[in-house]
């Protein structure tokens, strides 16, 4: 494990060397994973093209403030990609207004009472031929994804959700409900989970958490504000 080590710790520095020497692949945030910037280096010694910003597809449901701190991200350059699409099940909500602004599509899924909307086939096939879609972000997204789109998105689709998983998650445990099941149980902390999504609620393999502390005085009210503040950073 040692020899390998060294193998590794030997490669990487000459990547950081000779990689002093070239111009800046761009101004990226001192805090993106180092994996990511030894790619980076690595592309730049063969001689690689620069990645293209990866193309998302973001999910919501309501107001959309994690959709807007996305965005703001990748605007900013601290997310090396764009919002290429808008996916929502509520038509009128926050998020999708929000993306109607910026001139961002907006698709609906799945069909309602006052909307119609696409099939789980029509929405595999608008994100991955239409919109060109690397990845799916679901930011505050309320229904079942469609097995068909899961198996399209293999560790390509990620969800925040407003507590620490496993617990205060599955049907059912969403908003409100998850801060209120955390005071409830009198639970010291809670925090945001970003999670890839599977065919089942909240049950996918968990990629961040941050620990918020819970006050046995928390409304569920107080404890979603420090916890969405967190959401947003994550």
């Amino acid at each position: 494990a040692r020899a390998h080590a060294g193998v590794r710790i030997a490669a990487s520095r000459r990547i950081r060397l000779h990689c002093a020497k070239q111009p800046p692949y761009s101004r990226r945030p001192r805090h993106l994973h180092s994996l990511t910037a030894s790619v980076v280096g690595a592309q730049q010694v063969r001689g690689a093209p620069a990645v293209a910003p990866a193309n998302l597809a973001v999910f919501v449901s309501g107001g959309g403030s994690n959709f807007r701190a996305i965005q703001e991200a990748c605007a900013a350059g601290v997310i090396k990609g764009r919002v290429a699409v808008v996916v929502t099940n509520a038509p009128q909500c926050g998020g999708a207004q929000y993306a109607e602004r910026l001139g961002i599509p907006v698709l609906v899924y799945p069909s309602s009472k006052s909307a119609k909307g696409c099939t789980p086939d029509e929405l595999v096939a608008a994100l991955r031929e239409e919109h060109g879609v690397d990845y799916v972000v679901l930011a505050g997204y309320l229904k079942l994804i469609p097995p068909q789109l899961v198996r399209a998105f293999p560790r390509a689709m990620l969800n925040i959700h407003p507590g620490l998983l496993p617990a205060f998650g599955g049907s059912g445990l969403y908003g409100l409900r998850v801060h209120s099941a955390v005071i409830t149980s009198g639970a010291r902390l809670s925090g945001p989970t970003v999670h890839f999504v599977d065919e089942g609620y909240d049950t996918g393999p968990i990629l961040a958490q941050v620990s918020v502390a819970v006050s046995p005085l928390d409304s569920p009210q107080q404890l979603a504000a420090r916890v969405l503040a967190e959401e947003h950073k994550l």
